[in-house]
This record gives C-alpha cells, sequence and structure tokens, in this order.
C-alpha cells in the first residue's frame, strides 16, 4: 500500500493550522495543544507532530507558526552528581 504524497501535504497543512489554533487562538501551552492533536484529532505521535510542524511551518503563508525548539536534555551521571553535592 503507497502512501499518497497529496493526502499527507494536505494533512500535514490541517494539522499545522489546528496547532496555530490551540496555542495561539486558544492559547494553550503546546504540550496540552500535542497532547489535543495527537489523542484526540489525528492519532499519531506527538514526536510525529513536532517534526511534521518543524519541517512544514514556512510553507504556509497566511499564518505565523513558531515551533517550540528542540530541547536537548544534559546526560549527567552519578559522577556528575556527586561533585555536584554540597558538604554541609
Amino acid at each position: 500500500m503507497a502512501r499518497n504524497k497529496s493526502l499527507l501535504s494536505r494533512r500535514d497543512e490541517k494539522l499545522i493550522r489546528r496547532y496555530h489554533y490551540w496555542t495561539e487562538v486558544e492559547r494553550l501551552r503546546f504540550d496540552d495543544a500535542l497532547r489535543i492533536l495527537s489523542e484526540d484529532e489525528f492519532f499519531i505521535s506527538e514526536s510525529l507532530i513536532m517534526r511534521i510542524i518543524r519541517n512544514n511551518c514556512d510553507k504556509i503563508k497566511d499564518i505565523s507558526v513558531s515551533p517550540v525548539p528542540r530541547v536537548r536534555v544534559p546526560k549527567l551521571t552519578k559522577r556528575h552528581l556527586e561533585k555536584l553535592k554540597i558538604e554541609v
């Protein structure tokens, strides 16, 4: 079964417009908007939704969509944490 690029493109545009609606019109936090889009509207993972928004937000000219920047979590080891301990 092949994927229909036209349908995927239309889905992506609709998803971006819904993300804009939830975050800008309804003023929801982005994580709440992602949950609604994932669980109630599009039934795809939140990570896929963010990837679609990041890859396509510049293609829609009549609205301004700013995806949430990627956050990198530092890798802390037990040794790092031991160095941060404050002795009293």
